[in-house]
């Protein structure tokens, strides 16, 4: 019997462009959906809980992408952003809920970079916004001068989790990522378990405590390139993985 693909739902960015808003997803999510997932990519307008409960009964799976945008200081009792700091309000609104709601459906959910901060302050916890202000730590911000493949190369080395889900993932203690955030986890939300670090203390992966399946978030790009480097085809393929066993158990 064919098994069908397991559909991931990728949250969308609400963003002005010309005289019209539009609900957008990179290209690059996408592709890492279809070709190291193996799975069927769905882009979620930025509707709030309208349709959440729809939603997590279709889903096999949620990808929570980065964005150009931060979290609404608001939603982590933060400072008020710098001035000129992109926001989408309309986006916190759909993801923040869809977490809570996709971990108490038992959903596999793989955060990165701004999902990966979705994730931490949907569970409670909160944002630095200025890492690079803080004593003792690296700038984690990429060269916006530089070409791409310079801004999405490989930036500082992180270390993972003694027996950690990365850990296993990687097959190996250490790994060099890229680096393009400005914001980190100031603290970390309590159903939070540490999967990485950079070599300055800030953290770089944690999964959720309790989940009933993969759930999973890191702070750099693995979807960048993601057929070229072994370490986030593998990431991606363990999340594809988790998402067709949920789909089996939805068919039965």
């Amino acid at each position: 019997m064919h098994m069908r693909k397991p559909i991931i739902g990728i949250p969308a960015d609400r963003r002005l462009l010309g005289s019209h808003w539009f609900h957008c997803v990179g290209e690059k999510y996408i592709d890492a959906v279809v070709q190291a997932a193996d799975a069927v990519p769905v882009l979620v307008p930025a509707l709030g809980e309208r349709y959440l409960r729809e939603w997590l009964a279709s889903f096999d799976g949620i990808l929570f992408t980065g964005s150009p945008s931060n979290v609404e200081p608001h939603r982590y009792l933060g400072p008020q952003s710098a001035p000129g700091t992109w926001h989408d309000p309309e986006r916190d609104a759909t993801t923040l809920p869809m977490i809570t709601g996709a971990l108490d459906a038992g959903l596999p959910i793989l955060g990165v970079c701004r999902g990966f901060q979705e994730i931490n302050v949907a569970l409670g916890g909160s944002l630095t916004q200025k890492l690079q202000d803080v004593p003792g730590n690296l700038d984690h911000r990429e060269d916006k001068d530089a070409p791409l493949d310079e801004q999405y190369g490989p930036s500082h080395e992180i270390e993972f989790a003694a027996g950690g889900m990365l850990e296993k993932i990687a097959g190996a203690k250490r790994m060099k990522v890229n680096s393009l955030h400005s914001q980190g986890v100031e603290k970390l939300a309590p159903r939070l378990v540490v999967e990485a670090k950079a070599e300055d203390g800030v953290i770089e992966a944690f999964r959720i405590d309790g989940a009933k399946t993969f759930a999973l978030a890191v702070q750099w790009h693995p979807e960048w390139k993601v057929m070229e480097n072994p370490f986030s085809r593998a990431l991606f393929a363990a999340f594809g993985q988790a998402g067709r066993e949920h789909a089996s158990r939805r068919s039965r």
